[in-house]
């Protein structure tokens, strides 16, 4: 039975699978040298070994081979299906065209920086823009490096760039504000604006 759903690790690993059959190791290992790590999370074995169980267990990919040697444990080779060709198809497009509503960690805790007086939220603040900042220059450097690949090849650094360009931005434009005094609230202010939403 095949999956109605893929993640994006299922989706990389498809992909992967379709440019040559694979171990779990040579998959991972890819990852990292074509720089999909940037936007698949390979950090976790144990996450790529549940994938392509449940990628198996759909029918989207088989065992083509297990082969061991002396230097390595058995390792499993693993190939796409044709119903695993189909399912690629399938997913890649609909996550190009169809926007997902995701729920990533840094708008949640956004909604909830009232918490910390401005001081604080400045200093947490500051030290996301520097690490932003720094992200920034990698993604810079890796588009100069790869300068001489076909453009489609680099297309999710360029977003990821683009994205992180624009958060940069929108930091230092908050905290411009915040050390400015233009943005500024009281446990007092909160409260009464509290108030005066549940008598609306």
């Amino acid at each position: 039975m095949a999956l109605d759903r893929g993640s994006p690790l299922a989706l990389t690993v498809l992909a992967l699978l379709r440019y040559q059959p694979l171990h779990p190791y040579g998959i991972q290992r890819l990852l990292k040298q074509w720089g999909k790590d940037l936007v698949v999370n390979v950090g976790q074995r144990a996450g790529l070994y549940r994938t392509i169980d449940r990628l198996l267990e759909g029918g989207l990919i088989r065992v083509r081979e297990t082969g061991r040697d002396q230097q390595y444990p058995e390792r499993t080779v693993y190939e796409l299906t044709d119903e695993g060709g189909a399912a690629l198809g399938k997913w890649l497009e609909e996550m190009l065209s169809t926007p997902k509503q995701e729920f990533p960690q840094f708008p949640a805790a956004l909604a909830n920086a009232l918490l910390l007086a401005p001081e604080a939220l400045t200093q947490a603040l500051e030290r996301r823009e520097r690490a932003v900042a720094q992200t920034l220059a990698g993604l810079d450097a890796s588009l100069a490096a790869e300068a001489g690949l076909p453009r489609v090849t680099m297309l999710e650094v360029e977003y990821l760039r683009e994205m992180t360009a624009a958060e940069t931005r929108w930091l230092r434009a908050v905290l411009e504000d915040l050390r400015a005094g233009r943005l500024t609230w009281s446990q007092e202010s909160l409260e009464g604006a509290a108030a005066g939403w549940e008598a609306s």
